[in-house]
């Protein structure tokens, strides 16, 4: 580098002619980022104009399968920072900067509280087979006026970086526009954003995000979607030293459909009323219906059944408010925490009745003190569905894969945590289903008139429950599971959703 001219154009050519495979994107990376931490005073146009030379030998759009390949999974935030910490030093005067290469376009020029609205625009193609996506950054007048004297602004414009950023960190989220940085005075506190999509479709929701550089992720707190059509999203977002790169990532697999809303909200709110109900006689009669042992761990049963559910369509409810939310992760999380745990716990308590069922028809019943059943119950009810739930969310989140991009609901696509919930309530429905067909089989042999004939008919109400109940549950999560896998299917949804709103009647 000491025979180099002050303007770095001798490393161009040897870049360029390198091939565009794992081993040099890394050390290209590794060399960008090092000019850029070795730099220390201004950076003028002829130097920004090397940089993005040699960074557009890496950003252009038939490598980026490669990055997939670089064992360094943070190369490509690596190139990011290093863009934006070079871009921080690039020295603008009255003349406006306009460096632009076919993929990445840096555009700089002063601004101040005299001066009117300023934006860049940009125009860039994503890949060969694409037509030309544009993005613009505004800077409005009233956000300028806080700008005491002339500043300089600059802006840089990325247009497969998003697409190298998902394949090298095996990002879920798809960026369905331009990754727009910016490098602004720290007086201005919030910037418009308006990005044209790369998909097109009416089917598809956008949300707002910045790149969270200490974390390595998009996330949607700095940013608010403004507007949005099948065409563009228009976002306001706030700057700062942690977000400093901006763009829309693509949520394919939402539907957005008020008959869907509706069918979710009226059946919940009858499942609701009925649950309520359904508690209320059961407290109004407890003393009538629980004079004996396994009618007593019967009603338990049905009411910790019934309560579970409640609580769970009360926080169903509640995620499905703060998915709409830009800001409140943390309580998102908190949300899809409750809701799994209780959720888990309507079958839980299922399989509790089973082991009831089970230790009255395989057991001398009166063999175990009544307070051990009852703690027993418990522990299966609620303890092994909080256990699962606590290790989901401490072992996933960590890592910010506990929830799912649009919704407030476990992650599929990037930790499988979703399987947390299925695995167990699969389980459940088979030894349930196994357990009604032993009580089937046992109580065909049992007399009428013989000593264990009242307590094989109590059993056997209890079988009728979980014969019915285990069908309807796993049925109804087969279709959320379903879902899951087929997000563009109405029809999954909305049985799903009635499913899910009626099963209290069946109590």
């Amino acid at each position: 580098m000491r025979r180099c001219p002050a303007d770095l154009s001798c490393a161009i050519k040897n870049i360029q002619r390198s091939p565009r495979i794992p081993g040099n994107l890394a050390v290209i990376v590794q060399l960008l980022y090092n000019i850029s931490a070795a730099l220390t005073r201004h950076v003028d146009e002829a130097k920004m104009q090397s940089y993005s030379a040699m960074a557009n030998h890496i950003l252009n759009s038939k490598s980026v399968s490669n990055w997939t390949f670089i064992p360094d999974r943070n190369s490509s935030c690596v190139l990011l920072h290093s863009i934006n910490s070079f871009a921080g030093k690039l020295l603008v005067n009255q003349r406006p900067i306009n460096i632009s290469h076919v993929f990445i376009h840096t555009m700089g020029a002063m601004v101040s509280g005299d001066h009117p609205e300023r934006n860049f625009t940009f125009s860039m193609r994503v890949s060969d087979a694409s037509g030309f996506i544009s993005g613009r950054v505004l800077l409005g007048v009233e956000e300028l006026r806080r700008v005491p004297s002339p500043s300089q602004a600059v802006s840089i414009a990325l247009p497969t970086l998003g697409a190298i950023l998902e394949a090298s960190l095996l990002e879920n989220t798809t960026v369905n526009g331009l990754v727009l940085s910016v490098i602004l005075p720290k007086e201005l506190k919030r910037i418009s954003l308006i990005f044209e999509k790369i998909s097109k479709s009416e089917e598809t929701k956008s949300q707002c995000v910045g790149w969270h550089a200490l974390e390595s992720r998009w996330d949607r707190g700095p940013c608010q979607m403004l507007q949005e059509d099948s065409q563009q999203a228009a976002c306001k977002c706030r700057p700062s030293q942690l977000f400093t790169s901006f763009s829309i990532l693509m949520s394919p697999n939402t539907l957005a459909s008020p008959t869907l809303v509706y069918i979710t909200y009226i059946g919940l709110g009858i499942s609701i009323c009925s649950l309520v109900i359904c508690l209320t006689i059961e407290a109004v009669v407890w003393s009538q219906v629980t004079k004996t042992e396994i009618s007593y761990l019967r009603h338990l049963c049905i009411a910790n059944i019934a309560a579970t559910l409640l609580m769970a369509d009360v926080w169903f409810i509640v995620a499905s408010f703060l998915s709409g939310s830009l800001t409140h992760h943390d309580g998102c999380v908190a949300a899809t925490f409750f809701v799994h745990f209780f959720y888990l716990s309507v079958f839980f308590w299922m399989l509790a009745k089973a082991l009831l069922i089970l230790y009255g028809i395989l057991i001398v019943f009166h063999t175990l003190p009544k307070s051990f059943l009852v703690a027993s119950l418990f522990s299966v009810g609620y303890g092994c569905p909080l256990v699962i739930a606590f290790i989901t969310v401490a072992v996933t989140e960590p890592r910010k894969g506990y929830l799912r991009p649009e919704a407030c609901w476990l992650n599929w696509d990037l930790t499988k945590a979703l399987l947390a919930f299925v695995v167990p309530a699969l389980a459940i429905v088979v030894v349930n289903l196994v357990t009604v067909t032993l009580v089937v089989i046992r109580t065909q042999r049992v007399a009428v008139g013989s000593s264990m004939f009242q307590e094989v008919r109590a059993i056997v109400r209890i079988c009728k429950n979980i014969a019915i109940l285990t069908p309807l549950l796993g049925l109804t999560w087969g279709f959320g599971i379903a879902t899951v896998i087929d997000g563009h299917s109405m029809a999954f949804h909305i049985t799903f959703s009635l499913l899910n709103a009626f099963q209290v009647s069946w109590l």
